[in-house]
């Protein structure tokens, strides 16, 4: 489970909590440093590449989706590494949307028609990456990535975990096997999920559940006592 903690804390809209189950060894098991990712709805396969360059990568997708470039949007992380990335896509003529944190929500809102995104671009957490690779792979959505190590531990680190190749392309197939199910519950309201509200005794939550099997895409709506609540999780 991953809750994006810098939003929580500071009540930012958009903080998850978000789990990816699948049968063992179903998941790659990322290391805790950066990986170079790009998402995109179901258009995106055989379409976009980390081997391509931004420029390369927006035009392609605007041809396969029968736009011009300039009505694609691309997400990126707001991070200094993102300087030339972010120069380079709006030179294409790429509508950038710049976000402080988590990238989870907008790829999966990439398979999302109405959320107007089309592409999550840049460098953010290997975890998080995996954990957006299930839910595109319940919604049909093309994913792929690349770890970043920042130092020798990191490498060493992901050796040790199992990863025989660390500086392996990192296909869908690579980060997700066999079926999955992903589930994401909304901590503070943002455009995906409503946040946490307690009413009365009573605390109000919203989930969204995959389930790749099948492709099936369910909004969950729950009430649970306020109390209950707190005697569960206190500590």
């Amino acid at each position: 489970m991953c809750i994006r903690d810098s939003l929580c804390a500071e009540g930012a809209p958009g903080a998850l909590a978000v789990l990816a189950v699948a049968q063992r060894g179903g998941l790659l098991n990322a290391p805790d440093t950066y990986m170079e990712k790009i998402a995109t709805g179901p258009l995106g396969h055989g379409v976009v590449s980390l081997k391509k360059s931004p420029t390369e990568n927006v035009r392609a997708l605007a041809e396969a989706k029968g736009c011009k470039v300039s009505e694609i949007s691309v997400v990126v992380l707001e991070r200094d590494r993102h300087e030339a990335l972010i120069t380079e896509l709006r030179g294409a003529g790429a509508r950038v949307f710049l976000i402080s944190d988590g990238d989870v929500a907008p790829a999966v809102a990439t398979c999302m028609p109405e959320s107007s995104i089309d592409v999550v671009y840049g460098t953010g957490g290997a975890p998080e990456g995996v954990l957006a690779a299930a839910a595109l792979k319940c919604m049909g959505g093309c994913f792929h990535g690349r770890l970043r190590f920042r130092n020798d531990g990191e490498r060493e680190r992901a050796i040790k975990m199992g990863m025989t190749d660390p500086d392996a392309y990192l296909e869908m197939s690579d980060l997700v096997r066999g079926e999955v199910i992903f589930c994401a519950t909304g901590v503070t309201s943002g455009p995906m999920l409503k946040g946490v509200r307690r009413i009365g005794d009573r605390l109000h939550l919203q989930t969204l559940s995959m389930r790749s099997s099948t492709g099936t895409i369910r909004t969950v709506d729950s009430v649970v006592s306020a109390a209950r609540f707190s005697e569960l999780y206190a500590g």
